[in-house]
Parts: C-alpha cells; sequence; structure tokens
C-alpha cells in the first residue's frame, strides 16, 4: 500500500485514472490488460480497478507504477497536489450550456452530503426549490444537446408526423384520447414576481383531472397559442396517463405551474415539485414534437434557410418554431433565449456553452447591454435583425451569429425570441482556424470602441460557412458590424468599460 502520507494525497487519483482511461477510449478490461502486459503481478483486476475508479480502494506504490506506466505518466501526477480542473473534470461536465465541476473528493460529493447541503445552499442563497428544479432539468436538456427520441417518437405516434396541424385536427385529437375541452374567461392580472419585476400574466389555459381542459376565451385571438396549450394537455394525457397533478400554463412569468401554491417560492425542494417541473417540460417538448415534427420540419426549414418566418408555413408560433430549431438542426451548437426584460428570461437553451447575459435567480447589476436580445428589449424593432458576436468563454473568443424578433405575448408584454449557434466549430470543420479569426476580429472591435465591420477574408469564410449550414440570417449578419459582448460589465472588454464599476 501506499505509505500514510501519500494516501492522504490521493482524493483525485481514481477520478483522473477515469478520465484519462476514458479519453483514451478504453474499457477496463483494456486498461487491466495492458497492465498485466507490463507487470502482471502488481497489475490491477477489473474489479479492483473499478473500486479504484470509485475512490474505494488506493492501488500499491507498484500497481500505481504500473497504471502511470500506461499512461507514459509520473505517479506523482495521480496525486492531490496540483489537480488541474481539465484532468478532475469528466468530458459530459463540460457538454451544453453549463460548465462543470468535479464532484471530488467524492466522500464531500456523496448522495448523503448532497442531501443536506443542496437544501441549506438553497436557504442561504434564496434560491427557491422551483428555480432549482428548472435549473436541474435545463442542465440535463442541454447535456442531452436537446435529443429525447423517446418523447419524439410518442408525438410521432399521436400527430402521424403531420406539419401544420390545425386547430380542428389538435380538438379530435384530444377528444380521441377521453379528453373534454370548455373555454372559460380570464382576464389578465399584475404581479410582481420573484425578483420585484412586475409583469401582466394570464392564464391561457388549464387541467382539471381526470380529463377536462379549460381554454381562456382570450385564445381565439391567438390560434397557434391555442395549439400549443392543446399540444401540451394532450402530452401530459400520453405520458403521463392524466395525471391528478394540476396543470396551468399561463403567459407572463416563467413557469407553468399553479400560480396559487405558495410553497412554490419556498427555498424548500420537494420531490412532488421536482416531479411536475419534469413532467411539464416533458410535455412542453412533446408538444414542439407534435406540431414540428422533426424529419417535415427540417425539410421545411432547409427550404427556406431556417428563416424565422419559417413559423407562418408551419402553422405555429415564432417560439415553438425557433425552439425547435435547436433540436432539428443537424448542426447541434445552438442556443435560444426567450426574454422578457433585464431580469427574466422564460426559457433558455444553451447547446453551446454560450453563457448567459443574465439569471432568473438574482438581479444583475451590470448586464451586457450589447447583446442583441437585451438591445432588442430596450429598443423594440418590426422586423428580425442578425447579429455577429464576439465572446470570451472560458478564456477564449467564441464567435456566435443570432437572429432577434419582437413579438407581443396574449398578455400584452414585449418579449425578444433570439436564436444563436456558436459558429468556431463549423469554421474549424472547413480547416479554418476559428481561434485566430475570432481573436483578429475580436482586436478589430475593441480598437473600433466595441464594433467593427467585418473584413472581406474573414467574410468570405464566414460566407462559406453559411451556406454550408444553409442558415440566412447567418449571410445577413455578416453584412452588419460585429460587436464584442461580454458575459458581465465587469469583464467588459471594451475601452473605456460599458460600466464604470469605481462610481
Amino acid at each position: 500500500m501506499l505509505p500514510k502520507s501519500l494516501i492522504r494525497q490521493s482524493h483525485f487519483l481514481g477520478t483522473k485514472i477515469r478520465n484519462l482511461r476514458k479519453r483514451n477510449h478504453l474499457t477496463m478490461e483494456d486498461l487491466s490488460a495492458r497492465c498485466i502486459r507490463i507487470n502482471p503481478e502488481s497489475a490491477p483486476s477489473v474489479s479492483y480497478l473499478s473500486m479504484i475508479e470509485r475512490g474505494k480502494r488506493v492501488p500499491s506504490s507498484d500497481m500505481l507504477e504500473v497504471i502511470a506506466d500506461v499512461f507514459q505518466k509520473e505517479p506523482s501526477w495521480f496525486l492531490d497536489d496540483e489537480p488541474e480542473k481539465v484532468d478532475i473534470t469528466p468530458e459530459k461536465g463540460n457538454r451544453g450550456g453549463i460548465h462543470g465541476m468535479a464532484l471530488e473528493p467524492s466522500f464531500l460529493f456523496s448522495n448523503e452530503i448532497l442531501q443536506i447541503a443542496i437544501p441549506e445552499m438553497l436557504s442561504q442563497t434564496g434560491i427557491s426549490g422551483r428555480q432549482f428544479a428548472h435549473l436541474l432539468i435545463r442542465a440535463h436538456q442541454e447535456s442531452n444537446q436537446n435529443h429525447f427520441p423517446d418523447l419524439e417518437r410518442a408525438a410521432e405516434e399521436v400527430g402521424l408526423k403531420r406539419l401544420n396541424l390545425s386547430k380542428q385536427d389538435l380538438m379530435d385529437i384530444a377528444r380521441r384520447m377521453g379528453l373534454s375541452v370548455q373555454w372559460v374567461s380570464r382576464p389578465p392580472k399584475d404581479i410582481i414576481d420573484e425578483l420585484g419585476v412586475s409583469t401582466t400574466q394570464i392564464v391561457t389555459s388549464f387541467f382539471e383531472p381526470p380529463n377536462t381542459i379549460y381554454l381562456n376565451d382570450i385564445l381565439k385571438q391567438y390560434p397557434t397559442r391555442l395549439k400549443y396549450d392543446l399540444a401540451v394537455y394532450i402530452g401530459h394525457s400520453v405520458l403521463h396517463n392524466k395525471s391528478s397533478l394540476k396543470s396551468v400554463l399561463s403567459v407572463g412569468q416563467s413557469t407553468s405551474w399553479e400560480e396559487n401554491d405558495q410553497s412554490n417560492s419556498s427555498s424548500y425542494l420537494k420531490s412532488k415539485d421536482i416531479l411536475q417541473a419534469w413532467r411539464d417540460f416533458e410535455s412542453s417538448f412533446f408538444a414542439g414534437a407534435l406540431l414540428c415534427p422533426k424529419v417535415p420540419f427540417r425539410q421545411l426549414l432547409d427550404r427556406n434557410g431556417y428563416e424565422i418566418n419559417t413559423h407562418i408555413k408551419a402553422g405555429v408560433s415564432p417560439s415553438v418554431a425557433m425552439r425547435r430549431m435547436t433540436v432539428v438542426s443537424p448542426y447541434p451548437h445552438w442556443h435560444y433565449f426567450d426574454a422578457y426584460g433585464q431580469h427574466k428570461l422564460k426559457a433558455v437553451y444553451r447547446g453551446n456553452g454560450i453563457p448567459l447575459p443574465w439569471g432568473n435567480m438574482r438581479q444583475v447589476n451590470d448586464p451586457c447591454q450589447h447583446w442583441a436580445v437585451f438591445r432588442r428589449l430596450s429598443q423594440p424593432q418590426h422586423s428580425s435583425s442578425a447579429q455577429i458576436s464576439i465572446l470570451d468563454v472560458n478564456g477564449e473568443p467564441r464567435i456566435y451569429c443570432c437572429e432577434s424578433v419582437n413579438i407581443a405575448d396574449p398578455a400584452g408584454n414585449n418579449r425578444v425570441l433570439c436564436a444563436g449557434i456558436d459558429l468556431n466549430p463549423a469554421i474549424d470543420a472547413q480547416g479554418g482556424d476559428s481561434r485566430a479569426i475570432a481573436e483578429s476580429l475580436k482586436s478589430l472591435c475593441v480598437d473600433g470602441g466595441g464594433t467593427s465591420s467585418i473584413p472581406n477574408n474573414i467574410r468570405k469564410e464566414f460566407t462559406t460557412v453559411a451556406k454550408i449550414l444553409n442558415i440566412n440570417w447567418v449571410e445577413r449578419g455578416i453584412q452588419a458590424d460585429a460587436r464584442v459582448i461580454c458575459s458581465r460589465g465587469a469583464v467588459c472588454p471594451r475601452k473605456p468599460s460599458c460600466y464604470d464599476l469605481d462610481s
């Protein structure tokens, strides 16, 4: 065994071995076999290797030397002295929009400790159980890069992959499932959300067990929203067998949970709340898949260059169409924001790692005003607009292009929808050097006070990528000036900074 002093330095050892093994595409059987070829007497068996990786066993000095030899490392590299994040964070911790952290040492991140620590953290930070539930679901969604084939199949079986279902089609589907539809009148009301931001809310529909859908009369003026609400309840019926949990859909707030349930604002985390949030997500995803089935909707987008107004031909709202773009596109590096205001993101998806321009859990004093979604909230426009942006993410400049559009919801609230892509992977796939291009464009923007026209040589590379991706608004974005944006004013690269944090 290792000396006791070294045992105290082995908290990250198993994690480093596991991550090295996976990065080299080795199974435990592969690694054990390679160790046997080096020294059969000191080589770990597969079962013992499994216990080492899980932190249940510490290898002997001789065994560690054999493992280190396989990976051409010094034995001391596996100890705790200077654990690099890249060495102890698994690849799955870097997928999607939220960059992961290493849950090490494992004994401090055990289920038992987390069950105590998470509620305490929520209580001390003022984050509600509802907010945490949605954060968990968003992280899961982004980690899977919006791929939920079981939900897609369930929707296709119901809708038979038909695009542009009519209101009557959805009514007929609901009635075949034994659902009854009734109309009610619910006027809008002014509310103050958990961040103290005022908004107008209206309940568009609700479901009363066992089988009654109540639709607000106002939906007769908003057929695409009507179809979405019906599709959500069809999803609840198909996926959750008309669950006894009451469902409410509304606009003007960030959740579809029962608005009279005061416990939702509590930091107390209940399993029932997590389950309800997950069911709402599944039903919402199902609704998008029912209204915009993957193959025909992708074909429609391809024919129309992913233009936002394709939603009209699909018979859905812009928000449904733009969210489905992130799912059906063969290019995986998308993001989507549905914003009500500076402190209110109604929906977020970040399959490309872009940071949030602001959060929903606390007010941000220095959001970057140059994000397209922020500018269009303060200065609404009638037509959509495209923007090329440069943003540092984990010390690396990324090139984003987004298309944004202003809409008004049935309650009269101004919203901005924004769909965008990360251009770096697309540039690299064509043999370009995305980092060098991003650094060059960033320097030009900083020298120009935050914006710059795109030089012809870079414009040519962007145009090639836009045509390959077949996204028209990328080509439109190239014609406008590129902008430097930042995650927060405290890291603003502009000179002078947009925020004087000392004042």
